[in-house]
């Protein structure tokens, strides 16, 4: 299952580098990952690889809720069917 993972919030040092440890020590695999700062503003796209047995969407949700409130950004988890149907025309 594939999952995409937003994040946005003000830029500080480590952002980038909880989100991926986070993923990492779920067993997630970060498949692309495209990242910006906007003047002050930092926003993150992952699309992330799920192996089936290794965690549910809703733990990688609650591990990464952890992550943005310790960053202070605002960390978004959806699979990526859902995604796709919201951006269809």
């Amino acid at each position: 299952m594939k999952a995409v993972i937003t994040v946005i919030g003000k830029d500080s040092v480590g952002i980038l580098s909880r989100v991926s440890s986070c993923c990492a020590d779920m067993g997630v695999n970060i498949v692309e990952v495209t990242q910006s700062v906007l003047q002050d503003m930092f926003a993150m796209i992952m699309l992330v690889q799920i192996e089936e047995g290794t965690v549910d969407l809703d733990s990688l949700r609650e591990g990464l809720d952890k992550v943005g409130k310790e960053t202070k950004t605002k960390v978004h988890v959806m699979h990526e069917d859902i995604f796709n149907s919201m951006h269809k025309i």
